[in-house]
């Protein structure tokens, strides 16, 4: 059997008293060891220097009731018992520096005695298990009771919250209502999805920390970002607004006065002081859609709002405070867009603490179904008017939507656009296998089409038309790759760079146009295809510009040409 242990204050004002009516008193640190079924093998007694004799009385008075018991006193100085910080800051001290051993013993903290302040310290630290113990009240005994000594009642609370089947139940149904909440109330059966969504609701109610939202276009993250933002402020989280911005809107000065603000006559046009989005999200929560898509100094300014709460508006030498939490969305990978110099690798460290990627629709089909009934409400409350399926209608579209041939390149947003059509030509509000047809034949010529251009179409295609047929496939498929990272840069310098990254590391000279000495190769062959690459004249190319370097009117700069 294990000792008992009571850990308490004595009580400078409850366990006073110098003559034999004493014992007509009710002293709550004497009472404890006097409980008939609560037998204390060791009292841990924490005195002030200042109550030591009021101690030397009260360990007489309990070796006198309770000899088996053991009195061990710890000196705590406080100056200001009303003071939590010094409170707290000294019983942690002692929690701390106490041989604690919970296997051999049972511990129990008096609240009793010792102000609230002491009463709510050992609460925070039970809680907290720093103390591995209970909680122990005692009361005086009733008026009118006849019990002699004067010995009242105790009552012992188990912070342990699981051990009480009650609370648990509600916090397992709250803990269901949260993640229905960001799930908005669909009924999603993909365990993944479904495993994902309950680590979301855990880190959205524990943490401010920036989480990262991966996935394709139309996968939901901009919704499930709001969702998080409303749970969050439902549970007083969040005082201040949600601000979503799409990154890929953002360019220039604009994208710089559009997130951080400016000042009047920072640039052209700017006549009037704006505060910026990062502003306008203090105290809430900015979701940066596409953050793949912010420039690299955009980058920098928002690693530094991030880590400091602390960012300069356009134009502005004073810097402005927001404290919101970031949520970012992408369907970037972003590690490939670091390796490539796009995107900051710190920013991505600082984004990367948690990150849930959003599997596209195509993964999830047996959330299809509830997806189907959760558009249909929706349609009904926004239109004001009811849609529904006939038995045989519904049968046949879940089929499709089903099927390993439905790709939904949109997601979620093909399946909301394909109810919305399907209950607005309803006749009657009825779908019917007619109108279920229509929208089967419509969605397979779209999906159809977009693959085929994709399957069918190279990128030397698109840019030589039939020109492209007189290539060998050796080269086109080179070809396609060039084009593809030309397409990536703004510049045929920066292309050229990430092309011939290694050549250039090689280089004999600076005017080196063959790789710059490097006859690797892989570097004898892009230079061969490019010889070959049949040069084209007027607008229709698309590959070469003009140079700016005095090289003549209608001259072109060689799109594969080694960089400087």
């Amino acid at each position: 059997m294990k000792r008992r242990v009571a850990i308490g204050f004595i009580g400078t004002s409850l366990d006073t008293g110098r003559t034999e009516e004493r014992w007509n008193k009710w002293r709550p640190t004497v009472a404890l060891c006097q409980q008939d079924d609560l037998f204390i093998d060791r009292l841990e007694l924490l005195v002030d220097h200042h109550a030591m004799t009021l101690a030397d009385r009260v360990t007489a008075d309990i070796e006198q009731v309770s000899p088996a018991t053991e009195v061990r006193r710890h000196l705590i100085s406080i100056k200001d018992p009303w003071d939590f910080a010094e409170v707290y800051s000294r019983l942690r001290d002692f929690a701390n520096g106490y041989a604690f051993d919970p296997e051999r013993e049972d511990y129990l903290v008096n609240i009793t005695t010792g102000t609230h302040v002491a009463q709510i310290c050992w609460f925070l630290l039970t809680e907290a298990r720093d103390i591995p113990g209970r909680l122990l009240q005692l009361s005086p005994p009733k008026r009118g009771d006849a019990q002699p000594g004067m010995i009242g009642t105790h009552s012992i609370i188990d912070l342990e919250i699981s051990r009480y089947d009650a609370i648990a139940t509600r916090f397992a149904a709250e803990r269901i209502e949260a993640t229905s909440f960001l799930k908005s109330g669909i009924p999603t059966r993909n365990p993944a999805f479904n495993r994902m969504i309950d680590e979301i609701e855990k880190v959205a109610i524990r943490s401010r920390a920036p989480v990262l939202l991966t996935g394709p276009t139309g996968a939901g993250k901009s919704q499930l970002a709001r969702r998080i933002y409303d749970l969050k402020k439902a549970q007083r989280q969040f005082a201040g607004a949600f601000v979503e911005v799409n990154c890929a809107t953002l360019r220039g000065d604009q994208a710089m006065s559009t997130l951080f603000g400016h000042v009047r006559g920072a640039f052209t046009g700017a006549q009037a002081d704006r505060a910026g989005l990062m502003k306008a999200a203090d105290g809430g929560m900015l979701f940066l859609d596409e953050v793949g898509e912010l420039g690299l100094d955009e980058q920098a300014m928002c690693l530094r709002a991030i880590e400091e709460k602390r960012f300069l508006p356009l134009g502005s030498d004073r810097d402005q405070a927001s404290d919101f939490q970031l949520i970012a969305g992408t369907n970037r990978d972003l590690g490939a867009e670091v390796r490539r110099g796009r995107f900051r690798e710190d920013l991505l460290v600082r984004l990367d603490l948690w990150t849930f990627a959003l599997p596209p629709l195509r993964d999830r089909r047996e959330d299809i179904e509830p997806n189907l009934d959760y558009e249909l409400a929706r349609f009904s409350e926004r239109e004001g008017r009811k849609a529904t399926f006939n038995a045989e209608a519904r049968a046949r579209f879940l089929a499709f939507a089903v099927a390993p041939d439905a790709s939904w390149r949109g997601n979620f947003r093909d399946l909301s656009a394909s109810v919305t059509r399907m209950a607005t030509l309803a006749p009657n509000g009825r779908i019917d296998e007619a109108t279920v047809r229509d929208e089967i034949a419509r969605l397979s010529r779209t999906w159809v089409g977009a693959d085929g251009d994709a399957a069918g179409r190279s990128m030397v295609e698109e840019v030589l038309g039939s020109a492209a047929a007189e290539l060998d496939l050796f080269d086109r498929v080179q070809l396609d790759a060039v084009i593809e990272v030309c397409r990536r840069h703004r510049t045929l310098s920066a292309a050229g760079r990430e092309l011939f990254g290694v050549s250039r590391e090689k280089k004999s000279s600076g005017n080196d146009a063959t790789a710059c000495g490097n006859t690797s190769p892989a570097s004898t062959s892009r230079l061969r295809i490019c010889r070959r690459f049949p040069r084209r004249t007027g607008a229709d190319s698309g590959l070469g510009r003009r140079r700016q370097d005095g090289g003549g009117p209608g001259r072109r700069e060689d799109p594969r040409a080694s960089p400087p």
